[in-house]
């Protein structure tokens, strides 16, 4: 998939390279079990790991990203025989980010010793405590959560995931957690357009906003 003249994959490499470049003891591995991705991302230059390969039952639609992230570090903590007490993911499909926006949510996380993890996220356009309905038991539609709110700005404030980045503690993994989102999380708001590419659409208004030299930050 080209975007504006490159590979996806690049945006999200770039960022990656440009982090490390600024942050030391910074490893760069590459998950996949492409080797057409691989031989992408070969081209490219950067300093990265290319020679891991995710295992067959981790490659599939129902693999979970969690199990993924945890081969990868354990892979990687062995090849450079060291422990990481952070990994970074970041999401391919969700590469309108800074580095400046890791950062920034790389020392919150810090910051907060009994968090687990920290994940990026952008306002939501819809609430479910106003206007976002589900089927209730009795084969009707109400609101998703319950609340004496009569206007959207008076409901607590929520959040879309945009999944340009994840920063996780080494303990989540340690403590089995399966999810990206525990009783222990912290969310970055990023201050600029994010979002993930998850239908066509969003592929054709992500090219137009970076064809046209509209966004409002620097990827």
């Amino acid at each position: 998939m080209v975007l504006n003249g490159k590979p996806l994959i690049y945006y999200s490499l770039n960022t990656a390279s440009n982090y490390a470049a600024e942050n030391e003891d910074v490893d760069l591995v590459l998950s996949t079990d492409s080797i057409e991705i691989k031989n992408i991302v070969r081209e490219f230059g950067f300093n990265i790991d290319i020679d891991y390969s995710r295992p067959d039952y981790l490659s599939g639609d129902s693999a979970g990203k969690i199990d993924a992230i945890n081969d990868v570090r354990k892979y990687s903590e062995s090849k450079n025989n060291r422990s990481y007490k952070y990994i970074i993911d970041l999401d391919v499909t969700s590469p309108l980010r800074t580095i400046e926006d890791i950062q920034k949510a790389f020392t919150l996380l810090e910051n907060d010793p009994e968090a687990y993890n920290i994940f990026s996220v952008s306002p939501a356009n819809r609430n479910p405590y106003f206007n976002m309905v589900e089927q209730n038991e009795s084969g009707y539609f109400s609101t998703c959560k319950t609340g004496t709110f009569f206007t959207r700005q008076s409901a607590p404030r929520v959040y879309d995931m945009n999944a340009s980045f994840y920063i996780y503690r080494s303990n989540f993994f340690d403590d089995r957690n399966k999810k990206a989102i525990t009783d222990k999380s912290l969310i970055y708001v990023v201050p600029h357009v994010c979002f993930d590419l998850d239908h066509p659409i969003d592929f054709t208004i992500m090219s137009f906003l970076m064809e046209n030299n509209l966004l409002d930050s620097a990827i």
